[in-house]
């Protein structure tokens, strides 16, 4: 099932993807069920915003596709390498990436993102996946020269805008299955990879989260991006793709 939260006739809400049409809910189906309100609307009229915003955090992973922590110049890390991002970092479908004047280089970094259900508290691997509602897209824009001048990433990692979600969750896809996240950049591929690639699984990410601190409804996890990082400058056009998920695409401007 895939869920969408848009805009439309002034009012923001949740419908069910079915085809060209969204299946208009009551609420948010994550807190409210999946209640149609018998009304339609052509996917062609609504204007997509983020799926969700996350209530309290979220949760990144650091150089978790092996390719790219060589690509960063370090080993693997033995662990989840954990960072967070604010909600107010999130941007939607089609919204613009702004490049802050304090940066001179902004990178794209596409990623699996995973919507969290339930409340998870010290949850084992083997139960991990019952927490998680949905999965959906990411794009972990980051300030390069920031990220290198701070020596950690807050600020490098947590500007508005620098975390494009979208298109929808998918409740039913399998983050061990087959999938390939690309990203590319004004048609260009810059990444293409499998997520089978990743080092630490989703399963073992949101066990290794939920021992340090809970994760609510609604907390998003980037799971890592590959190798293939680079830099956009405004004017461009930056997608992620990911089978079976869709597509993210953002324009990006400067401050």
């Amino acid at each position: 099932m895939r869920i969408a939260r848009f805009s439309y006739e002034d009012a923001i809400t949740y419908g069910i993807v079915d085809g060209g049409e969204l299946v208009v809910l009551a609420g948010d189906p994550m807190f409210a069920g999946f209640q149609p309100t018998g009304t339609r609307v052509p996917l062609g009229d609504v204007a997509l915003l983020a799926p969700v915003i996350p209530r309290s955090k979220i949760v990144c992973v650091g150089k978790n596709y092996h390719d790219h922590a060589a690509e960063m110049g370090s080993d693997a890390p033995a662990e989840p390498l954990l960072f967070l991002k604010p909600n107010t970092s999130v941007i939607g479908p089609g919204d613009a990436i702004v490049r802050p004047a304090q940066s001179q280089r902004t990178d794209h970094e596409g990623e699996l993102a995973v919507v969290i259900g339930r409340i998870a508290k010290n949850v084992t691997t083997d139960k991990a996946l019952e927490y998680v509602f949905g999965y959906t897209i990411g794009n972990d824009v980051t300030a390069r020269d920031l990220q290198k001048s701070d020596g950690q990433w807050a600020r490098a990692k947590g500007f508005d805008t620098f975390c494009p979600l979208g298109p929808a969750i998918e409740t039913e896809f399998d983050p061990a299955g087959d999938a390939r996240v690309v990203t590319r950049v004004n048609g260009e591929v810059r990444q293409d990879a499998a997520i089978s690639d990743m080092i630490h699984s989703v399963a073992e990410i949101i066990a290794y989260a939920s021992a340090a601190f809970t994760l609510l409804p609604g907390d998003v996890i980037l799971t890592g991006t590959p190798a293939g990082v680079g830099e956009f400058v405004a004017g461009d056009k930056v997608e992620v793709e990911i089978t079976g998920l869709g597509l993210l695409g953002n324009t990006v401007r400067d401050a």
